[in-house]
């Protein structure tokens, strides 16, 4: 078995007698320990220390820049879109769980996203909640309407359109307008902190998974049910917004910080209560009463004798 002695670094022969020749022949030395490279000109002279170590304080701080951003191309090359979607599927599926299993004290950027925010699970969750809606409204319908003689089943084809018009505008805009709300006030108190735009969409993208089961189940017509559900999924899909954007505006003023919460709490309530109202309404039929004939009336004519 080799000695620890037998594993240390040794000078080579061929550079001793190459010193040994021309003692002015420039040395290069480099250490395990440190980066920094020291090179000798001929003759003694001044030596010039090169540091090749790794700037890591500029890499953080350009992290910190981007905040999430993709890094790529222009925004017109396809490239920058891709990066956007460099996700696999268990990121996707871990991101998934953390949506619907939210827990005190674990931030949804911070434990799931790690600063690689993504738009394919966001795009595909409102692109199947689109469709879950708008489908199981249909059936809702449907069955609702069971045994009703004068009803004449047509697929509501528009509302898909209204599904989408509404889900997307809600998974875009709201986002926005809280990045640049958080901007702001970033700016105004400089404790504040704040998240990427590309995380803010990613949040709000997987916090809405939940309503694709519920809307599922909404086709159940009990009303009961669908109210319980419905409260369900908004407790869990609103958890997931809070414990992520408590952190950043609790440093806040106490009253800019509770209204900004009951925003984002108000808005997802009522994006669930819209879409149940809209998609899952029940149309009561009070039973038409049969036609009755009208009372003959009978004249009685003499004649004369």
């Amino acid at each position: 078995m080799a000695s620890p002695n037998d594993l240390q670094f040794q000078e080579f022969e061929e550079a001793a007698e190459l010193l040994s020749v021309d003692p002015g022949a420039s040395a290069l030395s480099m250490s395990a320990t440190n980066t920094t490279t020291t090179v000798t000109g001929e003759g003694g002279g001044e030596e010039v220390k090169l540091d090749l170590s790794e700037d890591e304080g500029g890499q953080e701080e350009s992290s910190e820049l981007l905040g999430g951003q993709k890094a790529g191309g222009g925004f017109w090359t396809f490239e920058y879109y891709q990066s956007f979607f460099n996700v696999d599927t268990v990121q996707v599926l871990d991101r998934v769980k953390g949506s619907v299993m939210p827990l005190p004290g674990r931030n949804f950027i911070k434990h799931h996203l790690r600063s690689n925010p993504d738009l394919y699970g966001p795009f595909w969750i409102c692109v199947t909640l689109v469709f879950s809606v708008a489908i199981s409204g249909n059936l809702s319908v449907f069955l609702s309407q069971m045994g009703n003689p004068s009803f004449h089943y047509r697929p509501q084809f528009h509302r898909v359109t209204i599904a989408a018009v509404v889900i997307f505008l809600y998974a875009w805009l709201v986002p926005i307008g809280l990045w640049g709300f958080l901007t702001w006030r970033q700016g105004a108190e400089r404790q504040i902190g704040g998240y990427s735009f590309l995380e803010t969409v990613c949040v709000y993208g997987y916090s809405l998974f939940i309503y694709i089961p519920t809307s599922v189940l909404w086709i159940i017509p009990l009303e009961w049910l669908r109210w319980t559900l419905i409260l369900i999924a908004m407790l869990i899909s609103g958890s997931v917004l809070v414990l992520t954007f408590w952190p950043v505006v609790r440093d806040d003023t106490k009253v800019m910080a509770v209204a900004t919460v009951a925003t984002i709490v108000v808005l997802h309530t009522l994006l669930a209560i819209g879409c149940k109202m809209y998609f899952f309404q029940i149309a009561v039929h009070s039973p038409t009463p049969a036609p009755t004939a009208p009372p003959a009336h009978i004249t009685l004519a003499t004649q004369p004798h």
